[in-house]
């Protein structure tokens, strides 16, 4: 079943590249009590994660803080290896946004957001999304008709529906 607004976020742990090495998150902390927008991309450096979603949170960071947002979190079924270099390569880890790994994609198929791409190479990755989280629960759910797109998902479209 794929998440929809009003419903809570499964717990989970994921992966952040800290200043020592990996280190455990779990979602439920970084939700409890705070307004989260987290976005889903199927891919760390794909052409359309990289070039079109990331910068869109990075050039709009401001502007969701202004609205009471605490926290921008991508998550990617990557490592946190991949994605500590990922926000270093594209200004996001610079601009705040907590880059974190679901490398099992255990999250990602949780809520129902998995999908296969055999003919790319992309085996189990996550759909392209963004959501608003307030205390947990889902308030906003923009998800992409296809992966190749960032339009509903992007920044900006998410600042314009709040």
């Amino acid at each position: 079943m794929t998440i929809s607004k009003g419903d809570k976020l499964p717990d989970a742990t994921l992966l952040h590249m800290g200043d020592n090495g990996p280190e455990a998150v779990t979602l439920s902390d970084k939700t409890a009590g705070r307004k989260v927008v987290i976005f889903a991309v199927p891919g760390a450096y794909t052409p359309t994660c990289h070039s079109a979603h990331v910068p869109s949170f990075v050039r709009t960071k401001d502007q969701f803080a202004e609205k009471g947002v605490d926290e921008i979190i991508c998550i990617s079924v990557n490592d946190p290896f991949v994605m500590g270099a990922w926000g270093k390569d594209t200004g996001a880890s610079d601009a705040g946004i907590t880059m974190l790994g679901d490398s099992e994609s255990a999250f990602t198929k949780a809520i129902g957001m998995d999908f296969t791409a055999p003919p790319v190479g992309l085996m189990a990755r996550s759909k392209r999304y963004a959501m608003l989280v307030e205390d947990g629960t889902v308030t906003l759910l923009h998800e992409e008709e296809n992966p190749g797109a960032c339009e509903v998902s992007a920044g900006e479209a998410m600042l314009a529906a709040m």
